[in-house]
């Protein structure tokens, strides 16, 4: 179930997946506080972290180990870098939310937060994904979904984030028109990480995922 540790490279590998989910704290960050609309995952995220009383890097953390332990159920393996996404995205997040500014009413500004924080998110997504040290737990869930159903990447993908911004939207998340910026963009802001870190994917299913959060 847990994809054995390459010791050798760890210092190395943990200081790189650490700047790639340092990245995706900000992305996130940015894309809260634009308010023109988050990712699926976010948006579920922050209306229960909303109706808990919890910040929103906590209840983050949480939603991923939950998330973790269904793909964990269904035999999926995980390796150290799935649980270092859960432990490390959601402190990052809540550490760059006291700094970046909440705007409402700019929407230049909005938009620009908006962009930029996708294309961060393909970086971050590429580097972090670069390590193999095991796919984020959302992704975990996906592949485990992909594998026992046997429907594609894509349909597991998009029937899971269908549903999470679903519910996320009944609770009162911060659906919008980002969301659906996010839903187009957010695949060739990873491509384009890829390219950039000249990062080749191990197997060629990961390369179809995109890194969460």
């Amino acid at each position: 179930m847990f994809k054995s540790i390459q010791w050798k490279t760890f210092p190395r590998d943990f200081i790189r997946i650490e700047i790639g989910f340092a990245l995706y704290g900000i992305s996130i960050a940015l894309m809260i506080h634009s308010n023109l609309g988050t990712g699926a995952w976010t948006v579920l995220d922050v209306a229960l972290s909303q109706l808990i009383g919890l910040t929103v890097g906590r209840m983050t953390m949480i939603s991923g180990f939950a998330v973790l332990i269904a793909a964990v159920l269904m035999r999926e393996k995980i390796g150290w870098g799935t649980l270092a996404n859960i432990l490390s995205i959601g402190l990052w997040l809540d550490l760059f939310r006291l700094y970046i500014p909440n705007v409402h009413g700019n929407l230049p500004v909005q938009a620009l937060m908006l962009l930029t924080s996708i294309f961060l998110m393909g970086n971050a997504s590429a580097i972090y994904i670069g390590v193999n040290a095991g796919a984020g737990p959302r992704d975990s869930l996906m592949l485990a979904i992909h594998r026992v159903t046997s429907v594609s990447v894509r349909v597991a993908r998009t029937a899971i984030e269908v549903t999470v911004v679903i519910i996320g939207w009944i609770l009162g998340g911060p659906a919008g028109i980002g969301t659906a910026v996010f839903s187009l963009l957010i695949g060739p802001a990873v491509q384009w990480g890829f390219k950039i870190f000249k990062v080749t994917p191990h197997q060629k299913i990961e390369a179809e995922s995109v890194a969460v959060s």
